[in-house]
């Protein structure tokens, strides 16, 4: 599970640097998700010990940094949807996209990490 965090990573720091970019470098909010991406894949490395107790610690902060960023991502493009909705102005569509996919991300990183931890229980390598 730890190479899959390393590719998630890879894809949220790239959706950073792409929002980042596609915004003209003006609003440096859209680099959150490349941040999200670096702190996966530092504890993604880490995960990639041999010892088993530091693998699942790792792991274990993974998914905690996974589910607070999809937590964060989804309220942000709802609140960010409903405000523009509720003042009359056009949704800004990049920041709505890049906030989507980031928790479309997460939510998939989220569901394969909670998947493998089912599957490492049952398979009694716990």
């Amino acid at each position: 599970m730890a190479k899959v965090t390393l590719v998630f990573a890879a894809l949220l720091v790239a959706l950073g640097l792409a929002g980042y970019l596609g915004t003209g470098s003006l609003h440096p909010t859209a680099l959150i998700p490349t941040w999200i991406g670096l702190a996966l894949a530092l504890f993604g490395l880490l995960a990639l010990s041999p010892s088993e107790s530091r693998r699942k610690l790792f792991m274990h902060v993974n998914v905690t940094i996974g589910l607070l960023g999809f937590l964060g991502g989804a309220s942000e493009a709802i609140r960010g949807y409903l405000h523009a909705q509720s003042a009359g102005i056009p949704v800004d569509q990049v920041a709505l996209a890049s906030k989507l996919t980031l928790a479309g991300l997460l939510f998939l990183y989220v569901l394969l990490c909670v998947r493998s931890f089912i599957a490492a229980r049952r398979s009694g390598k716990v």
